[in-house]
């Protein structure tokens, strides 16, 4: 058995649970998503949970089965809590700053670069070097992060560039220089 996937999904109060066939849709105070569950793997939900199954032990069962506990778990808590990705910029001269929704960069380039949030995200900026990417979708708030922060990834000579918070950069040396 999945040690993951064997595991029952905690519903807390005030989200709803809906099976409807293959699709599972779970409603919150900040929102609702939904999944298509793939075909061998089976949902049930209970009064204060939500437990997955697999009818055999086969090769794609079994890795099915927690991928499929695992983003019921990532729905529930991105329409309760929501998810978060925090950003920094290094760099002289790097900056970000708000345009209404938008995000507008200035990461070294001849001009700036606005980045408009998809359905779902918001951008908040705490000061011109640190700002967040938030929404109740894991995946698509790690997408988004993921697209700002190859506009402009770190350099391992002198460090600038957009990183995520806390990301460690293996520094190189540079050159040795002429003796």
């Amino acid at each position: 058995m999945s040690r993951i996937g064997k595991n029952p999904v905690p519903v807390p109060s005030g989200v709803t649970i809906a099976l409807d066939g293959r699709t599972v849709t779970v409603k919150g105070p900040k929102g609702e998503l939904s999944h298509v569950v793939a075909e061998p793997i089976t949902v049930a939900a209970e009064d204060t949970s939500v437990v997955v199954s697999r009818p055999d032990d086969e090769r794609r069962s079994k890795s099915l089965h927690g991928l499929t506990r695992t983003l019921i778990a990532n729905m529930v808590t991105g329409v309760t809590d929501g998810y978060t990705r925090k950003m920094e910029i290094h760099g002289t001269g790097y900056r970000v700053q708000a345009r209404g929704s938008n995000l507008e960069f200035a990461l070294g380039y001849s001009h700036p670069i606005t980045i408009e949030p998809p359905a779902g995200i918001s951008f908040a900026v705490e000061n011109p070097t640190r700002f967040s990417v938030s929404g109740i979708d894991k995946q698509l708030v790690g997408e988004v992060a993921a697209n700002i922060h190859k506009l402009r990834k770190p350099d391992p000579y002198k460090g600038k560039g957009i990183r995520y918070e806390g990301e460690q950069i293996r520094r190189k040396a540079g050159k040795a220089g002429k003796k």
